[in-house]
């Protein structure tokens, strides 16, 4: 049965599709939808499964589906700029440039769709990253100059040399950490991660940041509990997901006392994908729970030079989960610990194209 729905749709396609269109629209730098009659999608470039454009083979966008009926009835090329979600969830959309036009054979409409979301909130990014790193660079930089004078000035006392030597090291490893992690933000400012989207199991993503941060956790005694069920998928870029677990973990062990533990969930709601992360430490202010993820702030400043934070960890999540359409939010009460959780829209195997809408999408053109 399922090999006799592939021949039909196949032969359902080439009848309604011009040879050699799909060629052309694929060397165009642009995603693109070829669409028959009822707004059935018969086919589409890959980067619109990310974009969600389409359920059940059907055009689902509202703006973009009377965009195409505009030009349906008036047999005139459209444009429009439009600005779409992301995910169900979350603060983060795309700004799309789209461009409809009736392909002149069966009634058939050809939509190119032009994403001009990064270009348009990159430059206001720049402006305030830059502000920003000038004056974190100051203090690590600034002490290393003064702890290499007072070097110099003890060159007879071995103790003091051993003493700022030490004190060196430490903000010489702190403005390391800093580059990286402005190179790791900078990173997630230029690149739209659902853009080369690939399905991620997040069991196997949650697995390698346990490990990446395991030593850390034994040296202070503080373990790890993980519930994390198959199947629950998200599409996006692994490195990114990976890295922004990582940071909550990461961040979960720096602010728990010794001999405690951090919990790490992962469950399937609504479709979306649920990753809580909780530790046991000293919680967060209320006062300060709203800006925990700007860039460079810090709850407690000196609490977060003696754990090595930069300001940046949790800045970085947000990118990371806004670009995949989600969100991320935060419990605390000082005293009891934190849970940060990052929701992401699950990756449900599409229909994009089925067996009834293909047949239909042929008598409408007949």
């Amino acid at each position: 049965m399922f090999k006799r729905k592939i021949n039909q749709e196949s032969k359902a396609s080439e009848r309604l599709i011009p040879e050699g269109l799909v060629d052309v629209l694929n060397v165009i730098d642009a995603e693109y939808l070829i669409l028959a009659a009822g707004e059935v999608v018969l086919h589409s470039s890959h980067g619109t499964t990310a974009l969600s454009l389409v359920r059940d083979g059907r055009l689902i966008s509202e703006p973009l589906v009377n965009l195409v009926r505009a030009a349906r009835r008036s047999g005139v090329y459209q444009e429009a700029t439009i600005e779409l979600p992301r995910g169900p969830i979350g603060e983060g959309t795309h700004d799309l440039l789209v461009r409809v036009t009736p392909a002149g054979y069966q009634g058939l409409i050809i939509a190119l769709i032009f994403d001009d979301s990064e270009l348009r909130r990159l430059d206001s990014i720049r402006r305030d990253f830059v502000a920003n790193i000038s004056h974190e660079l100051k203090t690590p930089i600034g002490a290393l100059s003064i702890l290499s004078e007072a070097v110099l000035g003890a060159s007879d006392d071995p103790e003091a040399i051993v003493k700022f030597a030490s004190r060196m090291q430490i903000e010489a490893k702190r403005l390391s950490d800093l580059v990286q992690e402005i190179i790791n933000l900078s990173r997630l400012q230029d690149d739209d991660p659902l853009k080369n989207a690939k399905v991620l199991n997040l069991k196997d993503l949650i697995s390698e940041a346990i490990d990446s941060s395991r030593l850390s956790a034994e040296a202070r005694e503080i373990s790890i509990i993980c519930s994390s069920p198959e199947g629950v998928n998200v599409l996006g870029d692994r490195s990114q997901v990976e890295m922004a677990i990582s940071n909550l973990i990461e961040n979960a062990i720096n602010y728990s006392p010794n001999g405690t533990r951090v919990a790490i969930t992962l469950r399937a709601v609504d479709n979306l994908a649920e990753i809580s992360i909780s530790d046991q430490g000293l919680g967060i202010p209320e006062k300060d729970l709203e800006r925990i993820f700007e860039r460079f702030y810090r709850v407690d400043p000196a609490r977060s030079r003696a754990t090595g934070g930069t300001g940046l960890g949790l800045s970085i999540v947000k990118h990371v989960v806004t670009n995949h359409g989600g969100d991320i939010s935060v419990w605390s009460v000082e005293g009891s610990g934190s849970t940060f959780t990052i929701r992401l829209p699950m990756y449900l195997i599409p229909d994009d194209i089925n067996e009834t809408n293909m047949l239909d999408a042929v008598e409408a053109s007949q």
